[in-house]
């Protein structure tokens, strides 16, 4: 198949992650992922055939460089990555202590670093450009109550997109982010578990609905993809126009 890529995808078994593994897969793609958990990779390595996964800690610096090297060399290169690794973290600023705010700021925030950094430096190496992409949410684009934590570690993200696209923008590597809502993946279920969570969920949008993971894994796809060779240093929000729109009062 023609333009075919070879793509890492960091949190591969998360509800995005394992939707965008399963699309790129299909379209011919040569796919690698690492996540925490062994079962939960084996898993997702039994509904998705083909892949090659490892083991890793998203927070640990070394093990990720480690691993995407391993897996880089595995698939023979590197032209995507993809960070699909966050968490949902929901308390007033008065509430949150330390060791909260810190592991906060470290997944989300750090663990990006972590991979940017050594994707980099194999794009470069290289010499053939590639695209990585990241994960922010719309909070933090809109004041969204009991956020605090989580949105000022997504909006580091979009600050560390921005600048990295622009540095490297001149090497041929795009750097870009997906900003979306609150998703139906196992990560929500907490919030959305019940049926009245999930109406409440669902009225917080204008469209009426929350997103679904294939909807996130179709605009990464294609993000990553050559039709978007000429975008980076973009915040793509997908959230049903929370963040920008007042919908229609019902009469």
């Amino acid at each position: 198949m023609a333009n075919t890529k070879r793509i890492i995808i960091g949190g591969i078994t998360g509800g995005m992650g394992a939707a965008l593994a399963k699309q790129l897969v299909a379209e011919g793609h040569s796919v690698a992922g690492y996540a925490r958990s062994s079962d939960a990779l084996d898993e997702l390595s039994d509904r998705v055939p083909g892949l090659v996964t490892q083991v890793c800690d998203a927070t640990d610096s070394e093990a990720v460089a480690t691993t995407i090297g391993a897996l880089t060399e595995a698939l023979g290169g590197v032209d995507g990555y993809v960070h699909a690794i966050g968490s949902i973290f929901l308390k007033p600023a008065h509430l949150t202590d330390d060791s909260d705010w810190l592991q906060t700021l470290h997944l989300n925030l750090s663990s990006a670093f972590y991979a940017l950094r050594p994707v980099l430096k194999l794009m470069q190496k290289q010499g053939s450009g590639g695209s990585c992409l990241f994960f922010s949410t719309a909070a933090a684009r809109v004041g969204i109550a009991n956020h605090e934590s989580i949105a000022a570690a997504k909006g580091g993200v979009e600050a560390l997109v921005r600048s990295a696209a622009s540095t490297y923008s001149g090497r041929g590597i795009r750097v870009n982010a997906i900003a979306p809502s609150l998703t139906a993946t196992a990560l929500s279920q907490p919030l959305i578990g019940s049926e009245r969570g999930l109406e409440i969920s669902k009225k917080m949008h204008p469209l009426g609905a929350i997103g679904q993971p294939e909807d996130v894994a179709s605009l990464a796809a294609w993000l990553i993809s050559d039709a978007a060779q000429f975008v980076t240093g973009q915040i793509y929000v997908m959230d049903g126009g929370l963040s920008s729109i007042v919908p229609k009062p019902k009469v």
